[in-house]
């Protein structure tokens, strides 16, 4: 569903039945809490049976109760402060072990992440990347760091990667002026969502350059710029998001560009180890 689900459900409100409403003005009131609720424990909540709870969401045109609550989900987090996220994660973990819950929780991300992504887009993207002119690569907060490890490991392949600096709008803009076609910028965003990011893709697609977007979601502001969109499930640990599964993508782009451009990259790396070696970077006390 596209829009805001909570505008959605405040709009719908004079033409639900009395239980939908319960639940309409519970999920508006606390949907921090909500989202995180099975229908037996939202319906009970509020007094209502869980089928009324399916029939909720149902009504508001999504399949079923699991549509509902992802979609939910993927809503706030845009929404949520960094204390009501870090208040969401301590009660869904509880009292349990952190590490084993936080471990699993980072397996079922990259799962879901490998049944849904989209496979042909993620092939046109090493295309698109591997023929380039120029690749700019940004990220914004907590995707800057994956934004660095992406450029450090394409600078091992290509001699045009610019990775942008995001300190302030104006020097971003700086950097991608010249951005145009043939140009590649490879986006990196997750909630919350920065305005910086998404001026920049639209300007980099304004200026006729290809977006290649690593985000979460279909609804994610980034996604409607992209000529190729790779989703990957990301999920808030603690008042930080867990980044597991854009990190495997990353890890995968990399191999299949320095795969695809195989003869240049042993050449480059034949010579980066001769500089290595003969400047000391690395101990060899070990070997």
């Amino acid at each position: 569903m596209n829009g805001d689900l909570l505008k959605t459900i405040q709009d719908g409100m004079p033409s639900f039945s009395k239980g939908q409403r319960l639940i309409g003005s519970y999920i508006l009131e606390h949907y921090e809490k909500a989202a995180y609720l099975t229908a037996a424990k939202l319906g009970g909540a509020v007094g209502v049976s869980e089928s009324t709870v399916v029939r909720f969401a149902i009504e508001l045109g999504f399949a079923g109760y699991p549509e509902f609550q992802d979609s939910l989900q993927k809503m706030i987090r845009s929404r949520l402060t960094s204390f009501q996220r870090m208040e969401v994660t301590n009660s869904l973990i509880g009292e349990g072990d952190v590490l084993d819950k936080v471990l699993l929780s980072d397996m079922e991300k990259i799962r879901h992440t490998m049944e849904e992504i989209d496979h042909k887009s993620f092939e046109e993207a090493v295309n698109l990347i591997s023929d380039a002119k120029n690749i700019y690569i940004i990220g914004v907060r907590s995707s800057s760091s994956l934004a660095g490890f992406l450029n450090y490991n394409f600078r091992m392949i290509f001699d045009h990667v610019r990775f942008v600096q995001t300190t302030s709008g104006s020097e971003m803009f700086e950097q991608i002026m010249n951005i145009g076609a043939g140009d590649v910028m490879i986006a990196i965003s997750f909630p919350r969502y920065s305005t910086r990011i998404i001026n920049a893709v639209e300007y980099a697609r304004s200026k006729g350059a290809d977006v290649v977007a690593l985000t979460d979601s279909k609804l994610s502001p980034i996604a409607a710029y992209a000529n190729q969109l790779l989703i990957a499930h990301s999920d808030m640990a603690s008042f930080v998001d867990s980044l597991v599964a854009p990190l495997s993508i990353i890890n995968a782009m990399v191999v299949a560009v320095a795969r695809k451009k195989q003869d240049e990259v042993s050449e480059r790396l034949r010579v980066l180890e001769e500089v290595w070696d003969r400047y000391d970077v690395y101990d060899k006390k070990g070997n």
